[in-house]
């Protein structure tokens, strides 16, 4: 028993070694690119360490079938335990190098990951082979024919034990012992590979940590790297059946309802550079807002503020996950059926960033949030987003304390209003809250609301991140750049309510958003604004208020644009929600139509608008 334990450590480590030298091998050749960048050395030296809780999920993957191996053989009392084995580890040096040289490979051309995308190419050999230098990829070949030799060695050398039992008894494990370690040892490859006992499962974008886009990808482990977008992109395939129309429809029809005939846009400001403040409302519904048809007393906080500012009547999500939510806030990019744009990093270059966008202006940009954004890999996307500064808990030393999730709203906010003050304006910063997420631990500071319908928790979680909101713009209005700040309050998504709304429904994906702040125009203070638009739409008028160009931003409209066409939009793994003045529709892609309000006279053209969205969205998608 103690040989199997002692043999599997060493194997652990084998792998963890292995994944080293071939990410300095991937250091090496791209060092120029770390001068070219002007990375500090410390911080490539510390990549090694970030690296790790990802290495050590590959090799708990790697490890489950010569761990369960060993025990069976072992329980089945058989003298050869190891030498069947060897030809395992022989095939996993040799495909995780394959995998590992084929990443330095393609990032030399592509500056992007092996993917998915990339394999796809392998259909056409001898186009690869035309366009590939001849002498790298002769050097790559010998490298891998080297390093896979060497490390099959390595392991037959001083992994793999001979085992040598004197007598049978001696071999013969105790019943209780093997089974009390054989447990053990499941839970422990399951907590490697979940990445530890975070609520959240570990992705790639665990281990992105600089703010240079070589250094994160040099940490990142190929092979997960590879199965992870080939699990997702396969995802994604298994979904390509939102064919409804020709592709040149599509797109005709997709661009006739972006078109705007004039330019006129109405400034709701009364300065040129404002900072801007982005509180991004985890989950909150617009069930939570009483001048949205809500409950009275569950935000009285909000509705304060609505009095002296400019609350959106008729604003929809157009998805239901907070990273659906990051790529519409900085690449007013519609929520995709099936992944999202954060689960294919080598697709980050084809959406705008308005992150960049601001940067070009003279923005300091900045990103805060309480938990941990390895969820969903958000990180790896703000990241590609370029933030000056990007915060999260593992960042924060403030002694606040900590719920499952992370640092609560109240503990965050309003010592995020203080953090703001560091900052040259002008600014662009964005915090996420996170009190309004399951398991609703927050700290419960005030009586509970009793609440005799369903979603109480959620009902006073919101409650709660209402006082925080308070908290934060009374230390907010404490600072000096408090007079030259807009604040947009906007939910990520919805979430199911006590009015249990269809998830299929524009009900379900109502979400409040606010303007508030000294620089909105006094006229609009206390108004409402009750045209159609959706979170995708945030890019474009933030842009247009400051007077840039959003055309890159081809999905975002510019909503205080008179001559817009108000439309919404959501998807459904299945089909998709649309959303116009004259009425609406939400299509299942079995061919039914379960909620349709359009007038008969125009209904099959606008069905037929919202399809092409849909299609032309995925395709495009697809074709990144």
């Amino acid at each position: 028993m103690k040989k199997i334990w002692i043999t599997l450590l060493k194997m652990f480590i084998f792998f963890l070694l292995l994944f080293a030298t071939m990410r300095m091998i991937f250091l090496i050749k791209y060092w120029s690119l770390v001068k070219l960048s002007a990375i500090p050395f410390g911080e490539i030296i510390k990549g090694f360490w970030s690296a790790l809780p990802l290495d050590i999920a590959t090799a708990a993957f790697m490890l489950a079938i010569p761990a369960i191996f060993m025990f069976v053989f072992l329980a089945i009392d058989k003298d050869t335990l190891f030498a069947p084995l060897r030809w395992y580890f022989y095939l996993m040096v040799a495909v995780y190098n394959l995998a590992a040289f084929g990443d330095i490979g393609i990032y030399g051309e592509w500056r992007t990951k092996l993917s998915y995308r990339a394999l796809m190419y392998l259909q056409n050999p001898a186009e690869v082979i035309n366009t590939a230098e001849t002498e790298q990829t002769l050097l790559l070949i010998v490298l891998w024919s080297v390093v896979t030799i060497l490390f099959c060695w390595l392991y037959t050398k001083f992994v793999e034990p001979k085992p040598k039992y004197p007598n049978k008894e001696e071999r013969k494990p105790n019943v209780y012992l093997l089974s009390g370690s054989f447990v053990l040892l499941l839970g422990l490859l399951f907590l490697g590979m979940r990445g530890g006992f975070n609520e959240i499962p570990i992705t790639s974008s665990k281990v992105y940590y600089s703010s240079h886009k070589f250094a994160n990808e040099m940490c990142v482990n190929p092979a997960y790297y590879l199965v992870e977008n080939i699990l997702n992109s396969k995802k994604v395939e298994s979904r390509a059946h939102f064919n409804y129309m020709d592709m040149k429809s599509a797109e005709e029809r997709t661009k006739r309802l972006h078109a705007v005939e004039c330019d006129s846009t109405i400034s709701i400001l009364k300065m040129e550079r404002p900072n801007i403040i982005v509180i991004l409302l985890e989950s909150w519904s617009a069930d939570l807002i009483e001048s949205l048809g809500g409950e009275p007393g569950i935000t009285p906080n909000f509705r304060e503020l609505e009095k002296d500012g400019l609350l959106f009547t008729n604003i929809y999500a157009s998805a239901n996950r907070s990273q659906h939510a990051m790529s519409s806030l900085f690449g007013g990019l519609p929520g995709m059926p099936v992944t999202t744009i954060t689960n294919h990093p080598d697709k980050y270059y084809a959406v705008p960033s308005l992150v960049k966008k601001m940067d070009s202006i003279g923005y300091c940009n900045s990103f805060y949030f309480g938990g941990e954004l390895n969820y969903g890999n958000i990180l790896s996307y703000l990241r590609y987003n370029e933030f000056d500064e990007i915060i999260e808990a593992k960042d924060i030393n403030e002694g606040f304390k900590k719920g499952k999730l992370g640092y609560h709203d109240t503990d965050i906010m309003p010592w995020y209003a203080e953090q703001l003050s560091k900052y040259q304006q002008p600014f662009f910063s964005t915090l996420f809250t996170q009190s309004t997420h399951s398991p609703y631990d927050y700290p419960k500071i005030f009586e509970e609301i009793e609440w005799p319908k369903i979603e109480k928790q959620y009902v006073n979680s919101g409650h709660y991140t209402d006082i925080a909101i308070k908290m934060f713009m009374d230390k907010a209005r404490q600072q000096t750049w408090y007079d030259s700040t807009l604040f947009i309050f906007v939910a990520d998504h919805s979430h199911t309510s006590y009015k249990n709304h269809n998830i299929a429904s524009f009900e379900h994906h109502k979400i409040p958003m606010l303007i508030y702040g000294e620089p909105l125009q006094d006229s609009l203070r206390g108004k409402t604004f009750d045209k159609i638009c959706g979170n995708t739409d945030l890019p474009a008028m933030i842009l247009a208020q400051l007077g840039q160009s959003h055309d890159e931003f081809f999905w975002s409209k510019d909503m205080f644009n008179e001559c817009y066409k108000p439309f919404a939009f959501f998807e459904l793994n299945h089909g998709l929600g649309w959303k116009t003045p004259e009425g609406e529709f939400v299509y299942s892609n079995s061919g039914t139509l379960s909620k349709n309000t359009l007038p008969e006279h125009i209904r099959d053209s606008v069905v037929l608008d919202g399809k092409a969205y849909m299609q032309y969205h995925f395709d495009l998608f697809n074709s990144y």
